[in-house]
């Protein structure tokens, strides 16, 4: 029996069976390794560690979208750095948006994806509202026209290899400059649990241009320890948690699409982070 191991902690690994493997090549950036595992279907995996599987993913991509886009409510224009899968992009043109722009550094994880994961996308990339510019992210946001966007959302791999620069006090400068008024970013900062000072310092890195910052947790369970850590920034707290009944308004219209979220999922998320959080004497 074939295993893959994926290990993010000196001291904890997950193991996936390896029924077949589907396709393991390098783009021009990033190891490729996709295969097939009898429990999470299609695997997708990126310099050795876990991006998606066809089972959970909705979970993941459900979260980073649908939180910004129901917290603001009235998103028109939205900009997603990385998500070259298309899952992130799918469930944002379920919103009444005019228009998405994907910048995704790879190209070729945008053609696996759409050669080996099609539903994930679903016909995102073919959206007349959709945008995809094939390039670097940061130099897209550090050229961008000022306030040009209602919702950021980062939906990078970890901080290491061509994900490490989306991680800097200049990047998330950048991002606050292109969001109009009551504009909200979303990023993905790594596994709470196991990485609470990064996560803990990327709060603070946000923090430094954003009034208000807060962690949420998405449970994606091929995503080590099971508890994914994403981070919420805009003008005030009130903006990124809005009422329950104001959630739900705007929830119901989409409710029959969605699987994993909800205006109860939403105001849940951000009550557990800070349990990951050290203590000021570790």
């Amino acid at each position: 029996m074939k295993l893959f191991q994926e290990k993010l902690d000196n001291h904890h690994a997950q193991v996936l069976t390896v029924d077949s493997v589907v396709h393991q090549a390098r783009t021009a950036f990033q190891d490729v390794l996709i295969f097939e595992n009898r429990l999470f279907g299609r695997v997708l995996v990126l310099d050795d560690v876990i991006q998606l599987t066809e089972r959970d993913n909705h979970i993941y991509h459900e979260m980073i979208a649908h939180v910004p886009l129901m917290a603001h409510g009235k998103a028109k224009r939205v900009l997603i750095v990385g998500g070259g899968d298309g899952g992130t992009l799918r469930e944002v043109l379920k919103h009444g948006v005019d228009e998405v722009v994907l910048v995704e550094i790879d190209a070729g994880v945008v053609e696996l994806a759409k050669e080996f994961f099609p539903q994930v996308s679903a016909g995102a990339f073919g959206d007349r509202r959709a945008n995809v510019v094939i390039g670097d992210g940061v130099e897209y946001v550090a050229r961008a026209v000022e306030s040009s966007f209602d919702v950021v959302i980062i939906d990078s791999t970890d901080p290491e290899g061509p994900g490490e620069q989306l991680f800097t006090q200049d990047f998330y400068d950048n991002c606050w400059r292109l969001l109009r008024r009551r504009g909200i970013l979303v990023l993905q900062s790594g596994i709470g649990f196991h990485q609470p000072r990064r996560l803990q310092a990327v709060c603070g890195r946000v923090a430094s241009s954003f009034e208000a910052v807060s962690p949420f947790l998405v449970p994606v369970p091929t995503y080590a320890a099971g508890m994914l850590a994403l981070v919420a920034a805009g003008e005030h707290g009130g903006a990124l948690r809005p009422p329950v009944d104001t959630l739900a308004e705007r929830w119901h219209p989409l409710r029959s699409e969605l699987r994993y979220y909800t205006p109860e999922v939403h105001w849940s998320a951000f009550t557990m982070p800070p349990l990951f959080l050290p203590r000021l004497d570790e």
